[in-house]
């Protein structure tokens, strides 16, 4: 490498030639293709923002002047400008670099940012605490065009725009482009407006007219009205400059001199927030991402020269879309939901055999959940499909227009538990704490597919209301072959009257029943209780195990609010005497590492269990 292993922090960007930093954009590629391929990540997304992360720190000085990135899993490259790339190869791994922005990494992380939609408010925000204490930093805001379908983003640019502070954002937009009939003449003046040179002369211009005696202020409305009608003829849209910002762009997001240029002179408008248009293509660079790049958003290890993830065969989400297809297929009213994750939560398969009753709502979980409401009023079965660290995003909609409006709807919550190296903000360990507060809203929590099938056959068809069916990232583990297991609301593993039981649920039960079996061989008796409905729980669960002198309880969620603690309400309800131990997520949010490596940690993995359950020899 002859330049990026020579860059320590932003300074050094600022040091290059200019015609030296393609040169830095394409090892800044090689070095993403190269980590990610070994270590997973999101691919597409970083590679088409590269020159736009190299203009950034060649024109703005961080961390003085603060930019702050929607969802941060796009900022690669920006940790490699800023001092990180010695430690890139640690990308996602256990104790290495974070996949996402995160202060605690780097004083040139201003937040932490796992999830869409969120950067304009906070950069607002920053702007605003920066005119009250007058400074004169400038504030970045780095949104996509995906992140403006939540309806979070629109809400801060309506506010920005309103309150009138120096603020940058910056629009990154992978897939509109300008219609082809007026697309040349738009680019061109979109150039020729972003030089500093025009801003310059326009505000001199500006200036002189204004001090004409009489006519000045006259004239100088009449041209920004003409200049305001033809850029309306051009653009067929002056909609961020109705919310009151500078609208400038398009601009070639793979041309660092346009970029640096049109960056300076949005730094010179001092009155009014800007919005700065650009245009990438997601995957830039490496050929599979570019013609595939929702496939390389965000991608386990993968073959360089192939583009072909190591990793092959089923998983909960393939099974979950697999089974959405076969219900569908006999029963018309079945409708699929996804905020912007159809790939990701199974459901390509089901757009593609039942195309009008897939509804993918963009980056709007919100509006996902109340437009299912909608759905069912009408006569239908919605089933959104959505990761468990999204649907903290719609508590309000799952109250109000779910449970209290007693509405048919099932939530199918991808990623429950631990996720591994997508770290603390997609780790799903806080949903069924949350979920468990609502009143009259049932959780499911299969473990294997034949339970995910039979959860969603009862969900259907056998219940109302609003029913979660909560199922972790990857594959289904191994459960005893000599047991037949129900997959009704509970299953009981073991003696039924044993003085020792192990409750759980989830993916963790085969750790469970390992353990019991080894204890058993040990001459300890212990049975295991294996919840498949966690709300409400069967008060015949309840009986089952009131009479047990020791009870086991392992959740891999949090502590607080959780089903164990419920659990434990329960038992006391129901005169239980003996001691009960409840080994879950203690108040901490979760970093990122092998989900092999946090089961150990948090004491969930078949070890721990053993370890706990003889800790006071109670066999």
């Amino acid at each position: 490498m002859q330049y990026i292993d020579k860059i320590y922090s932003p300074d050094d960007v600022k040091k290059l030639q200019k015609n030296e930093l393609p040169a830095l954009a394409s090892e800044c590629r090689e070095v993403l293709i190269d980590t990610v391929s070994k270590n997973g990540g999101h691919l597409a997304s970083n590679l088409g923002v590269v020159e736009l992360t190299i203009a950034l720190h060649r024109v703005f000085n961080s961390p003085y002047d603060k930019i702050i990135w929607d969802v941060g899993h796009q900022a690669y490259t920006h940790k490699l400008l800023t001092g990180r790339y010695n430690e890139f190869c640690t990308l996602r791994q256990e104790g290495g670099l974070s996949g996402f922005t995160k202060p605690s990494e780097s004083i040139h992380d201003i937040f932490y940012s796992g999830h869409s939609s969120v950067s304009i408010s906070q950069a607002l925000g920053v702007a605003i605490a920066n005119s009250l204490n007058n400074e004169k930093n400038t504030t970045v805001a780095v949104i996509g065009d995906g992140a403006l379908t939540g309806g979070l983003a629109y809400e801060a640019l309506n506010n920005a725009g309103r309150v009138g502070k120096r603020l940058i954002v910056i629009l990154n937009d992978n897939e509109m482009s300008i219609s082809k009939n007026v697309g040349s003449v738009a680019r061109y003046l979109a150039v020729i407006r972003s030089k500093p040179r025009y801003y310059k002369l326009k505000a001199r211009t500006e200036k002189v007219l204004n001090h004409i005696p009489l006519i000045g202020k006259r004239l100088s409305n009449l041209i920004y009205r003409l200049k305001t009608r033809f850029k309306n003829f051009i653009y067929k849209s002056t909609f961020f400059e109705d919310l009151g910002f500078r609208y400038m762009g398009p601009i070639d997001g793979h041309n660092i001199e346009q970029l640096c240029e049109a960056l300076e002179t949005a730094k010179m408008i001092k009155d009014r927030p800007v919005l700065l248009h650009i245009n990438t293509v997601k995957g830039k660079g490496y050929d599979f991402a570019e013609k595939s790049p929702s496939e390389f958003h965000g991608i386990s290890k993968f073959n360089i020269n192939t583009g072909e993830p190591n990793y092959c065969g089923t998983n909960f989400s393939e099974e979950f879309g697999k089974l959405m297809c076969d219900l569908a297929a006999k029963d018309k009213r079945i409708c699929a939901v996804t905020a912007a994750m159809s790939l990701g939560t199974g459901l390509k398969p089901f757009s593609e055999q039942f195309p009008k009753r897939l509804f993918d709502v963009g980056i709007a979980e919100e509006h996902a959940v109340t437009f299912s409401a909608g759905l069912a009023k009408g006569g239908m079965v919605p089933v959104f499909a959505v990761y468990s660290t999204f649907l903290q995003r719609c508590f309000d909609q799952l109250v109000h227009d779910g449970t209290m409006q007693n509405q048919h709807m099932i939530i199918a919550v991808d990623r429950a538990g631990f996720v591994g190296e997508d770290g603390i903000s997609h780790q799903g360990i806080l949903d069924a704490s949350f979920l468990n507060s609502i009143p009259k809203l049932q959780i499911y929590s299969p473990s294997t597919y034949k339970s995910l099938k039979k959860c969603f056959v009862n969900a259907i068809y056998h219940n109302d209301g609003l029913i979660a069916i909560r199922y972790p990232r990857g594959t289904e583990k191994k459960e005893p072959e000599t047991f037949d297991f129900s997959c009704d609301n509970y299953d009981i593993y073991g003696n039924l009257n044993s003085k020792n039981y192990i409750v759980t649920y989830g993916r963790i039960s085969s750790f469970a029943f390992e353990a019991a079996d080894r204890l058993k061989k040990d001459g300890k008796d212990f049975a295991v209780l294996k919840l498949n409905r966690i709300k409400p729980v069967d008060l015949e669960a309840i009986k089952t195990v009131c009479n047990a002198e020791n009870i086991y309880f392992f959740e891999e969620g949090i502590k607080s609010g959780g089903i164990g603690e419920s659990f434990l309400t329960l038992l006391n309800e129901n005169g239980y005497k003996g001691k009960f131990k409840l080994t879950a997520v203690d108040e901490e949010f979760v970093e990122h590492a092998p989900v092999s490596k946090l089961f150990e940690k948090y004491s969930l993995d078949t070890e721990s269990m053993i370890r706990i359950c003889t800790e006071n020899d109670n066999g």
